[in-house]
C-alpha cells in the first residue's frame, strides 16, 4: 500500500478491526519510510454493482461518487466519515442482495434516503432536495411535513 503523504510503496498495519457490519476491515498503517499515518479499508471482491440511470444508461456503482454526494449533504453537521462509510456499505451490501447485480439509481436513492433519516434529518432533506428534485416549494413542504 503507497503511502498518501510521500507515495513509499512499504507501510506497516498498527491496528485492524472489523467494521461494524463485518463486510469491511479498517487498517491503520504507517509508512516506513516518513511514518505518516492512514486508514485504509479492505472488502471482498465482487461482479460489479449496476445502477441503471432515469435516462437508461447504465454505468458502474462508484461508493466515491455517493460518499461525494453524502459529503455535501452532512456538510457542517459533525457526522464522521466511519458512519457514512458505514452507510455505503449497509446500502451496498442490501442493493446486493435484494437485486443481484443492477439496480435503478431510484432505488438506490430511497435506500440511501432511509438511512440517511435515521442519521441526520437536516442531511436527509440536503440529499433529497437533490435526488428529488422538488418542482417546487409545495413538494418541499410536504417532504417536511411527512417527517414530523
Amino acid at each position: 500500500m503507497r503511502c498518501p503523504a510521500c507515495n513509499y510503496h512499504e507501510s506497516k498495519v498498527v491496528d485492524s478491526r472489523s467494521s461494524d457490519d463485518g463486510c469491511s476491515i479498517r487498517r491503520r498503517r504507517e509508512c516506513l519510510e516518513c511514518g505518516a499515518r492512514f486508514t485504509t479499508y479492505e472488502r471482498r471482491e465482487e461482479a460489479p454493482l449496476l445502477i441503471e440511470k432515469k435516462n437508461g444508461s447504465v454505468e458502474p456503482f462508484d461508493r466515491n461518487k455517493l460518499l461525494h454526494g453524502l459529503f455535501t449533504a452532512t456538510a457542517k453537521r459533525n457526522i464522521p466519515v466511519e458512519s457514512l462509510n458505514s452507510l455505503i456499505d449497509n446500502v451496498e451490501n442490501d442493493a446486493r442482495s435484494k437485486h443481484r447485480n443492477e439496480i435503478s439509481s431510484k432505488e438506490l436513492g430511497n435506500m440511501v434516503l432511509v438511512r440517511l433519516r435515521d442519521l441526520d434529518k437536516v442531511a436527509y432533506i440536503r440529499f433529497a432536495s437533490v435526488y428529488k428534485d422538488f418542482k417546487d416549494l409545495d413538494e418541499f413542504t410536504s417532504e417536511l411535513e411527512d417527517m414530523n
